[in-house]
C-alpha cells in the first residue's frame, strides 16, 4: 500500500516517548496495539470526514508521520494537534520555575505534552458514552461501535478502525446504550455537520465562548465541554469550570482544604497561562500512570 509521508517539528521540549506512554495507559486509546515505538490509529478527518490511517514515529526534532493517503494542510495540522505539536511549548517549561508543584511534575517526564482525541467530534462522543459508566466499559462500547459502523484501515500491515463519521450517526440506533445517550449521541452529529465540533471553529472562540457553546449542545455538561474543547480540540490554554477529578487532584498536590470553591482551583490556574489546559493534562496524567519513575 502506497503511503504518503510529513514531518512535524516541536518548539519548545517535546518527548514522543512520553506520548506513546501516555497512550498506552489511557483508557480511551489503551486498546490501540503498541510496540512502543509507533502511534499508530485511524480516525475520520474532519475536512471530508473519510477515513485516513496514521503512524507517527519519533524523529530528530518532532515526528516523521506517515499517512494511508494523501495528507493535505488539514491533515497534517490535525496530526499537529493531537500530539500538541501545533503549539509552540517553549514557555511551557518555565511555568514549572514558578510553580514546584508543577515543576516537579515537568522533571520526572519533561517533554510531556497533551494527548488529544483525534477529532472534537469523537471526544464528544466520548464524553457521552462515558457519563454514568466506567471508562473501561466506556472504551469497549466505544469500540463495539466504531467495528460495526466505522471503516477498518490497514496501517502498517495492522488494521485499525475508525470512530464512524458524524454522517453515519446521525440517523443510527441500536449502539448499545441508553435510549437517551443514543439520542443526544445523533443530536452531537447534527451539531459536527453543522461545523460546530470542528477544531477550527472552537479555536476561533475565547475559550469562555467556546465552552458556552458547547454546553448547549445536547448531552453536554461543564465537564463535556472542557473535555471536548481541551482534549477535542486542543485548546492550550482553557481551565475547565468543574472537573472534579482535576480538583481532587489539585487538591491534594497543593494541599488546598476539602471544601475549596471552584474560584480557588480557577485562581490556582491563573499561573498557569498561556497554557493552563497543558498544565492541567500534566497533572490528570500523573494519575494514569505514565508519571512513575
Amino acid at each position: 500500500m502506497t503511503t504518503h509521508g510529513f514531518a512535524l517539528t516541536a518548539e519548545g521540549p517535546f518527548d514522543f516517548g512520553a506520548s506513546l506512554r501516555f497512550v498506552e495507559d489511557w483508557p480511551a486509546t489503551s486498546a490501540l496495539p503498541s510496540d512502543g515505538r509507533a502511534l499508530r490509529f485511524a480516525y475520520c478527518a474532519e475536512a471530508d470526514w473519510l477515513p485516513i490511517g496514521v503512524s507517527v514515529t519519533a524523529a530528530p526534532g518532532g515526528v516523521a508521520v506517515a499517512t494511508t493517503r494523501a495528507a493535505g494542510p488539514g491533515v497534517r495540522g490535525e496530526v499537529a494537534r493531537i500530539l500538541s505539536l501545533d503549539v509552540d511549548g517553549a514557555g511551557f517549561a518555565k511555568l514549572g520555575e514558578a510553580d514546584p508543584v508543577l515543576g516537579d511534575l515537568q522533571r520526572r517526564r519533561p517533554g510531556l505534552r497533551p494527548v488529544c482525541f483525534w477529532s472534537p467530534w469523537e471526544a464528544a462522543c466520548w464524553a457521552v458514552i462515558v457519563q454514568r459508566s466506567s471508562m473501561l466499559i466506556a472504551a469497549r462500547i466505544k469500540q463495539r461501535i466504531a467495528e460495526r459502523y466505522g471503516a477498518r484501515v490497514t496501517v502498517d500491515e495492522r488494521t485499525y478502525t475508525a470512530f464512524p463519521p458524524p454522517m453515519t450517526l446521525v440517523d443510527a440506533g441500536g449502539l448499545g446504550l441508553p435510549a437517551q445517550k443514543e439520542e443526544w449521541l445523533r443530536g452531537l452529529a447534527r451539531a459536527a455537520l453543522d461545523g460546530v465540533l470542528t477544531a477550527e471553529h472552537l479555536r476561533s472562540l475565547a475559550p469562555e465562548e467556546a465552552l458556552a457553546e458547547l454546553r448547549a449542545l445536547p448531552g453536554v455538561g461543564p465537564f463535556s465541554a472542557g473535555l471536548i474543547l481541551i482534549r477535542g480540540a486542543g485548546a492550550p490554554d482553557a481551565f475547565p469550570g468543574d472537573e472534579p477529578r482535576l480538583f481532587a487532584i489539585l487538591r491534594e498536590a497543593y494541599g488546598l482544604p476539602e471544601d475549596a470553591p471552584p474560584a480557588a482551583y480557577r485562581r490556582l490556574a491563573e499561573a498557569w497561562r498561556p497554557y493552563r489546559s497543558w498544565a492541567s493534562f500534566v497533572f490528570r496524567a500523573s494519575t494514569y500512570g505514565v508519571m512513575d519513575d
